[in-house]
């Protein structure tokens, strides 16, 4: 059994997919969160900086509206246009899982959707 999540807090989906499912037994799976802004579509930000900040922000929303938090994220990938941001993202990513933080695979990848410079997605547990 799975509980699809949609949230107006988050950008929507651009594709044939969900912001994030909720699997029977308690996880939540996110579909990866970009830099874009909630309501108007837009990219956030130039920098990897901005860029990481917008998507841990989505991330959050998108967690939260499924019964989540930060706090209860067990894992996260990281995918970086280049991996030469890796430290910059790593200032502003502990921003945001303080504390004992969650697993986490970073990759460069070739391309992300929309050109931006980041992308995020995770799991974490939900007490249904």
């Amino acid at each position: 059994m799975r509980r699809i999540v949609r949230t107006d807090t988050a950008p929507g989906a651009i594709g044939p997919y969900n912001q994030a499912v909720v699997a029977n037994g308690g996880f939540l799976f996110t579909a990866g969160q970009i830099p874009l802004h909630p309501t108007n579509g837009e990219i956030v930000g130039a920098t990897i900086e901005e860029q990481t900040e917008q998507a841990l922000k989505n991330l959050k929303a998108v967690v939260e509206a499924g019964g989540s938090s930060l706090e209860n994220v067990v894992k996260t990938t990281v995918f970086l246009k280049d991996m030469n941001d890796f430290v910059a993202m790593n200032g502003v990513y502990q921003s945001f899982f303080s504390g004992e933080a969650p697993a986490r695979s970073a990759v460069e990848v070739a391309r992300l959707p929309k050109d931006v410079l980041v992308e995020i997605e995770c799991v974490a547990l939900v007490n249904e």
